[in-house]
């Protein structure tokens, strides 16, 4: 399994993706003008204490204050409001060596009884602005590095549950408590199994290094200014993902290039090799076939590779998505084995869409129904196969017996979104059409499943001419291609009256067995019949 990461910079932020085997898995956009993002640090101000929701509105700066819960506050609050107030006042040092931990805070108290209109305290935003909520902080103050997480006013050592090996265990936590500072505590990352102690000690040193720029920047702070900022998007995916199955990264500026061979240089060396600037006068995501991936993945309705597609719903509570078996529903002797081999294969494809789009909160899926508890554990179960993958937190829920899975899905960034409706080039803007650079797909499928799957010979396509120079010109068309691939000759006509997106597909008798129409070829099929009554 190949990973490979790329990236296109812009003039509003950088597009990521993440390739798997060629597949597009996952997408983000990294805007320049993000200034509250997941990790940020700031020293925030109280506005309004609401004891009905036992919690308080924070000003940190962005348009709507953000949300503080009392569960958020963590056990070690009374210390870092004690540090916090030392560093201002200049009787408190950047380490914690000689620092006395206050009684930790009770799990479940009064959020009046904390805090205090106009009082300032240190918060990290645990999750982005989403819609119209401002972000949501937390007081538990945490430092992620490439191996380790760095947790002040502590002094416990946690290994990752991935970790399974009780010896490999046994040797991170005691290399881990020879090398942290005191009054520190760690959470060694699933990254971290196999490494030596030099490195491990080198991401120790780099994020105690961050908790001084902390110290130092909050003396002078006032309020609402960001006192340390996370790594961008691009940079916190090579720490968190940057691992041995990696086998490219791409770029396509200068700039960029320079930044994260530094960033590289500085957390895995031996992976400089695989950065490279991509310099062709074609875009980076039109080669690497990106572009068609988006638009052809990011629409309402989804195709599923193998057989039927996906119709995805997004509303303000919840996101729907609907199962649907298209034209393969013919490829089993039953409805119980057709029903099963499209859900499975919808399984991946739902699972991987909630990775792709970030989808996060409630989401329900609506299969094909399914009579038999067995199929239904199927399906559940390469759900959770492929979400084995997933970063985000997340729970799967049993099919019920209405064939509807529910899934929640951790939710810190606003999901992923991008319009792939397009301006009809046959009605002028009057209406809309999916994705153009998809009707070829389209296309290529329906010739398979006729020749393939209902035995058809001597068919003519009729596209519009652009779509016919596509298929018939070149040293081997595509027309050729099908013919070696098929052993039949599909004939291509030039219709004019057709738009861009719109064919037709006739039998050797001449009768129309496939259409695809758009609402200009449908008016004008309208015209024809007023003409025959007339």
């Amino acid at each position: 399994m190949s990973n490979e990461l790329v990236i296109n910079s812009t003039q509003e932020g950088e597009r990521i993706a993440l390739l798997q085997d060629k597949r597009l898995i996952e997408y983000h956009f990294d805007r320049n003008d993000t200034n509250y993002s997941v990790g940020d640090i700031f020293l925030g101000t109280v506005k309004k204490v609401m004891p009905g929701l036992n919690a308080a509105f924070v000003d940190i700066g962005y348009e709507k204050d953000a949300f503080l819960h009392y569960g958020d506050l963590g056990e070690q609050y009374p210390s870092l409001t004690k540090w916090a107030r030392g560093v201002q006042n200049g009787r408190s040092g950047t380490g914690l060596n000689d620092f006395k931990f206050e009684p930790v805070l009770e799990k479940v108290g009064k959020a009046e009884s904390v805090f205090k209109k106009g009082q300032q305290m240190v918060v990290q935003i645990i999750k982005e602005p989403i819609s119209t909520k401002g972000p949501r902080v937390s007081t538990d103050i945490s430092m992620a590095g490439r191996y380790l997480v760095l947790m002040p006013f502590s002094n416990t050592i946690s290994v990752s549950k991935k970790i399974v090996s009780k010896g490999e265990r046994d040797r991170l936590k005691r290399l881990i408590a020879s090398i942290k500072p005191e009054n520190f505590g760690v959470i060694i990352r699933t990254v971290a199994e196999g490494r030596e102690v030099a490195e491990l000690d080198k991401d120790m040193q780099d994020m105690v290094a961050k908790w001084e720029q902390l110290s130092t920047t909050l003396r002078t702070a006032k309020s609402n200014d960001k006192v340390l900022g996370e790594l961008g998007r691009t940079s916190s995916m090579l720490r968190d993902m940057l691992n041995e199955s990696f086998d490219s990264i791409m770029v396509d500026a200068p700039t960029m290039y320079d930044e994260m061979r530094d960033y590289l240089q500085k957390i895995a060396p031996d992976k400089l090799g695989l950065l490279k600037l991509h310099n062709s006068k074609i875009k980076i995501f039109e080669q690497t076939g990106i572009e068609k991936q988006l638009k052809t993945l990011f629409g309402k309705t989804v195709t599923v590779p193998g057989g039927g597609y996906l119709v995805i719903e997004h509303t303000e509570a919840l996101h729907v998505i609907d199962v649907n078996s298209g034209s393969k529903s013919n490829q089993e002797n039953d409805q119980e084995a057709t029903a099963l081999m499209i859900n499975m294969l919808a399984a991946k494809e739902v699972a991987r869409q909630l990775r792709l789009r970030d989808m996060g909160g409630i989401i329900v899926v609506d299969f094909i129904d399914m009579r038999a508890a067995e199929s239904r554990k199927k399906v559940e179960d390469a759900v959770r196969d492929v979400m084995k993958l997933d970063k985000a937190k997340y729970t799967v829920l049993p099919i019920t017996k209405f064939g509807l899975l529910q899934i929640t899905r951790q939710r810190v960034r606003p999901a992923e979104n991008i319009i792939t409706g397009e301006v009809c080039p046959t009605c002028g803007g009057t209406g809309k059409i999916s994705a153009s650079i998809q009707v070829t797909d389209d296309i290529d499928n329906s010739i398979d499943d006729l020749l393939v799957n209902q035995n058809q010979s001597g068919i003519t396509l009729s596209v519009h001419p652009f779509l016919h120079a596509y298929y018939t010109k070149g040293l081997v068309s595509r027309q050729m291609k099908w013919y070696l691939k098929y052993y039949k000759w599909v004939k291509v006509v030039k219709d004019s009256s057709l738009g861009l997106t719109d064919y037709r597909i006739e039998d050797e008798r001449g009768e129309e067995i496939q259409l695809r129409s758009s609402a200009a070829a449908m008016s004008r099929l309208q015209d024809r019949e007023v003409e025959i009554v007339d």
